[in-house]
């Protein structure tokens, strides 16, 4: 009979896989923190409407949607934006602002397999709600910069990639595309290079009929700078802002990681403003990050006009970006200490186990009784425990303890009193 595998789309995590996986999340938490966010969550499942009436037709493709036992249409969640916006409006003008919250969900999403996307995934998310100024993007993308730098990486790795759906929205209005057709623009052109060329120009086709108007759509992801926009199309208000908001990344320290690319566009329908997307620098894999403007989403559930930034950062190509770079710590000791026994009884073995651990000191011992010290040596290893405790022998009846650092190798000898005391500075 064949071994059963998990899902399609999912991981199984191994206790090294686990190690490496709390080494991002440790970082997601002290990058968010550091910048004066806190943590929230919402529920691993919402109401279907939550995302089929709000997010647009593309992502109601990718749902995990059920019918409970009540008959009432649910769906997994596959990012946490919307909950997050629900979660704003119940509170109205009872929460103070700005809000400042990130979260590390897990999510799930019925969609194409390749490198860098799974089925079932975590993200980081940030989100600051309750600032209209630019000042809040800036504080939103030099954050998500930041957690980027606490990995270790640098502008040699990675830049932010930032555009903005305003100067879209003007400049398709300014060649003669509606504003009811942007929607379906947006979601074909954030797909442009996840698709083949020649089906994107197929869809292209479908989307702007007229070929003079799709030759001036061609030629305005033609412009590599603002200066270039500016030149062709005047001081538009969002090129203006975006000088703006790079001014202020510059201020931040954050100039040799920011770069203007009028091809970011987010495909999901709520975006309003400001979109970044956080890319290795040869763009050989799918955007580490990426977020925007939402300004209107806490409206529409209900909740007081709020603006909103935020953005989402996934562990899927984080974490084969780290690998790629070498940045991948050691796997942790299992315990501080392990118990070695010498020629003593397991109950005093036990005994000692558990003062430490009622100590906070975490600790393990061989589960056999009258194991050779070699294989409880070995067993230590096993454990990368940072210290062995041998308990027993003469120097046991002399009420003495001897502690081995395992990196070093050397030895200390104490009197057992002292056992808390000695074992607590050593960690």
């Amino acid at each position: 009979m064949a071994v059963p595998t998990g899902p399609r789309g999912t991981r199984d995590f191994y206790p090294e896989d686990m190690a490496f996986q709390q080494f991002i999340f440790d970082s997601w938490r002290k990058s968010s923190e550091k910048y004066g966010f806190e943590q929230c969550e919402g529920p691993m499942f919402e109401h279907l409407e939550v995302y089929s009436k709000k997010s647009g037709n593309e992502i109601e493709k990718q749902l995990y949607s059920f019918e409970d036992k009540g008959g009432r249409s649910l769906s997994l969640r596959p990012e946490l934006t919307p909950t997050v916006a629900r979660m704003v409006a119940s509170r109205g003008t009872n929460l103070k602002r700005p809000v400042r919250w990130y979260s590390i969900p897990r999510l799930f999403r019925y969609e194409k397999m390749q490198r860098g996307r799974l089925r079932e995934f975590f993200q980081l998310n940030m989100d600051l709600l309750g600032i209209e100024d630019v000042s809040a993007d800036a504080e939103l993308i030099a954050a998500s910069i930041s957690m980027m730098r606490d990995f270790g990486f640098s502008s040699q790795d990675f830049k932010a990639r930032i555009s903005s759906r305003t100067l879209l929205e003007e400049l398709f209005e300014s060649i003669g595309i509606p504003k009811t057709r942007h929607g379906a623009l947006y979601a074909l052109l954030d797909k442009k290079h996840k698709i083949p060329s020649d089906i994107y120009d197929v869809e292209l086709e479908k989307t702007v009929g007229d070929c003079c108007i799709r030759d001036k759509v061609k030629n305005i992801f033609s412009l590599v700078s603002l200066d270039e926009v500016e030149e062709k199309f005047g001081l538009l208000p969002s090129v203006k802002n975006l000088k703006h908001l790079f001014s202020l990344l510059n201020s931040y320290g954050m100039k040799d990681y920011t770069v203007f690319d009028i091809g970011i566009v987010r495909g999901l329908a709520y975006y309003t403003g400001v979109v970044f997307e956080l890319f290795d620098v040869d763009k050989s894999m799918r955007a580490i990050a990426g977020g925007g403007r939402y300004d209107t989403l806490i409206k529409l559930y209900g909740g007081p006009p709020t603006p909103a930034v935020g953005f989402a950062a996934g562990d899927v190509v984080l974490g084969d970006f780290l690998k790629e770079k070498g940045i991948q710590p050691p796997l942790p000791p299992r315990s501080d200490i392990f118990l070695v026994s010498i020629n003593i009884s397991y109950d005093e073995i036990i005994k000692t186990a558990q003062i430490l651990r009622q100590n906070s000191i975490s600790c393990e011992f061989s589960l056999r009784e009258n194991i050779a010290v070699g294989k409880q040596l070995k067993a230590a290893n096993a454990a990368r425990a940072k210290y062995v405790l041998f308990v027993g022998g003469e120097e046991y009846n002399e009420g003495k303890l001897r502690l081995k650092d395992m990196e070093t190798g050397s030895e200390e000898l104490f009197v057992s009193s002292d056992l808390i005391s000695i074992i607590l500075k050593k960690l």
